[in-house]
């Protein structure tokens, strides 16, 4: 999935991965389905944000808002730098870091074409913010679910839990981010733009996709799976901004990106496997031997463990991983909160660290722009260890 040979898709190296651990045996087919219906929640979440954000782009929404950015700009790139970030922010706490990694980006290279503005410091803007700001709430971020599981956090625990160390993320980020981009961003840009309307369906997508954030706001309350509401909220938002626009449907349904869920699915699997073979209980030795050392000493050194974990084994499974292994200790409050901001801001050094850069490098290819590993990695390697340890440090507080 790193080096993606030959240019193919993502989903057939990880699918690939999956099915050989299969017919090699290393798993039972029993198991292996066992870890498919487990992401069944973590599936109909992306399922729903992906029908919303394809409403979005459809009927304009993420085009508006990237728009008022532009006309705010009034020509000042670090202007507009400041105002897409702030629009990331928002699309990532009440949408997930993957609607800004799939719609926001290319509505936000739509705009700064438009304003004739050099992309790439945008661009990074959407993939880091994307991870900085997903540990806002809950639904910010799939991988949130798998770590927690079954041991969510009631809302108001969680934003004790996390509004401190998600403010220095978000903050630290940008300061690190914008000084980095600060020669791209001495440019002037154009402060001409066309007016760009929202449409009576743009309008009853914007109105459902606040109240879909709403719904789980209010399920993430009560402690509730957040997939099907997501799911179940979504399509209704579909189905009525279906039938005012007199759309066909199959349209929709072609533009999701489906492959995302068998590629969620083929991780499960891997994972499983790695379960199987004795991770799980590695890990856990690991962090009851952390235990033993002072509060602050252990959660540094789990927390960096983590999150450059992440960056080479993808979030996602690391999440599986380390959420299953916190649940065979004695819950430790403290050692979950770590893992869960280690989880979420240690992509921010690897372009493969999070689904949300994978679909963030898929969207902009779609736009014909390509962005290295090793430039994410030189702009990653100073952003994201800074940040995290301002995240980490704001944990204690």
């Amino acid at each position: 999935m790193l080096l993606r040979p030959f240019r193919l898709p993502e989903v057939l190296w990880v699918g690939a991965g999956a099915i050989l651990i299969c017919a090699l045996r290393l798993i039972p087919l029993s198991l292996a389905g066992k870890a498919i219906a487990e992401g069944l929640d973590v599936y109909l979440f992306l399922t729903g944000m992906m029908l919303l954000s394809e409403l979005a782009r459809d009927h304009g929404v993420f085009d508006w808002l990237a728009n008022i950015s532009v006309t705010h700009a009034n020509g000042s790139s670090r202007r507009l730098f400041t105002l897409i970030y702030l629009v990331g922010t928002i699309v990532t706490i009440f949408m997930s870091n993957d609607a800004t990694a799939v719609v926001l980006t290319p509505a936000v290279l739509t705009a700064v074409k438009r304003a004739k503005a050099r992309p790439v410091p945008y661009l990074l803007a959407c993939a880091f913010i994307a991870n900085a700001a997903s540990f806002v709430l809950p639904i910010s971020n799939p991988a949130n679910l798998v770590v927690f599981h079954s041991n969510m956090p009631p809302l108001a625990r969680w934003l004790v839990m996390f509004t401190l160390p998600s403010i220095a993320s978000i903050l630290i980020t940008y300061v690190l981010l914008r000084w980095l981009s600060r020669t791209d961003l001495d440019a002037t840009c154009s402060s001409s733009t066309k007016h760009i309307s929202l449409s009576s369906t743009g309008r009853t997508c914007l109105i459902g996709i606040i109240l879909t954030a709403a719904v789980l706001i209010a399920a993430s309350a009560l402690k509730l799976d957040l997939g099907l509401p997501t799911c179940l909220a979504a399509l209704a938002v579909a189905i009525i901004a279906t039938i005012r626009s007199r759309a066909n449907p199959t349209r929709l349904i072609r533009e999701v990106s489906w492959s995302v869920l068998p590629l969620v699915a083929a991780l499960f699997v891997i994972v499983e496997a790695i379960n199987t073979a004795g991770a799980t209980e590695m890990l856990r030795a690991s962090l009851e031997r952390m235990t033993q050392l002072p509060p602050s000493q252990a959660a540094f050194r789990v927390g960096t463990a983590v999150a450059f974990g992440t960056d080479l084994f993808n979030n996602l499974p690391l999440g599986l991983i380390t959420g299953s292994t916190l649940r065979t200790i004695p819950f430790q409050p403290l050692f979950a909160k770590i893992v869960l901001i280690a989880i979420d801001l240690g992509p921010n050094l690897s372009i493969t660290g999070s689904l949300a850069t994978i679909l963030w490098l898929i969207a902009i290819r779609r736009e014909g722009l390509h962005v290295s590993g090793w430039q994410f990695f030189r702009i990653g390697m100073l952003v994201m260890p800074i940040s995290l340890l301002f995240a980490l440090a704001a944990a204690f507080i």
